[in-house]
């Protein structure tokens, strides 16, 4: 046999293990992996169960979205389970579009509510024409991975939004596996948080709280903080934005209630994994 050709062999070997090895990579059972995207100013959150079931919650502004994707998902997926648009507003369904463009999307969850944005028309128009169920936010359980017990329950809307002011139709989740659990509070302002409170002061102890509004004054009160009791708050801002997100007020009532932060604007995308036991950031 020729040198050439056995080089040629030991090049398509070598190539070959390369491919298992990601292929392995991505698909062997690493448990329960929620990723908080750096798309700038907004939300985009990743989630992935252990049955390897995915969901977006939000898709921040624009198309950078699918390259934060690219990240957390192995480059010969082109499908997700499930998309959440939490409300219309641009800097949390402007993405959305890109992303149903790129990926075949199994069902879309959404509100009532509505803009008269292009960026809501755009979106509107994909997820309508997208081969998808469309379901519409209701208080109640999504189980996501039956083998593994992970759920995501819609604490609100519990109602119709239509006509709601945007922020306050936010869709708030709650992510649960075993022991750990997160909370997703869209743009929620202080109003719904303390509704919330009201009616769910036994389910809101949580791991993980993403804050509502980007880090605004208009959010996080502290009976939020004072039920959720999170370990660790994330703030999805964008770096040198002209809102001033986080604000200073949020920070101080953060550090009152002795909860570790995260701002992404500060330290990009910020990844955890748990076992349903314990909760790991990489």
């Amino acid at each position: 046999m020729k040198r050439s050709q056995i080089g040629f062999i030991l090049g398509l070997f070598c190539l070959t293990l390369v491919i298992w090895g990601l292929v392995f990579f991505f698909t062997y059972e690493r448990g329960l992996t929620v990723a908080f995207l750096d798309i700038g100013q907004g939300d985009a959150i990743f989630i992935e169960t252990p049955n390897k079931t995915q969901v977006l919650i939000d898709g921040g502004p624009n198309k950078s979205v699918l390259r934060q994707l690219g990240k957390v998902m192995p480059f010969y997926d082109r499908s997700i389970d499930m998309v959440v648009a939490t409300h219309p507003d641009l800097d949390h369904i402007g993405g959305l579009p890109s992303v149903l463009d790129r990926f075949v999307i199994d069902s879309v969850v959404w509100s009532e509510a509505s803009s008269d944005s292009s960026a809501y028309d755009a979106f509107f128009e994909k997820a309508t024409n997208e081969q998808a169920k469309v379901l519409y936010a209701r208080r109640g359980r999504l189980v996501l991975d039956v083998e593994h017990g992970v759920y995501l329950d819609i604490l609100f809307p519990d109602r119709n939004v239509e006509g709601m002011e945007a922020n306050a139709s936010s869709i708030v989740t709650k992510l649960v596996y075993g022991d750990t659990s997160f909370l997703f509070m869209g743009d929620a302002p202080k109003s719904i948080e303390k509704y919330l409170v009201s009616i769910d002061s036994d389910e809101l102890n949580v791991d993980v709280l993403k804050l509502g509004h980007h880090g605004s004054k208009t959010s996080t009160s502290e009976e939020l903080l004072a039920y959720t009791t999170p370990q660790y708050a994330i703030i999805s801002a964008g770096k040198d934005n002209r809102y001033g997100h986080p604000h200073e007020e949020v920070l101080e009532l953060l550090g009152v209630f002795e909860v570790e932060y995260f701002n992404i604007a500060d330290v990009g995308m910020i990844v955890f994994e748990s076992d349903g036991k314990e909760l790991k950031q990489k």
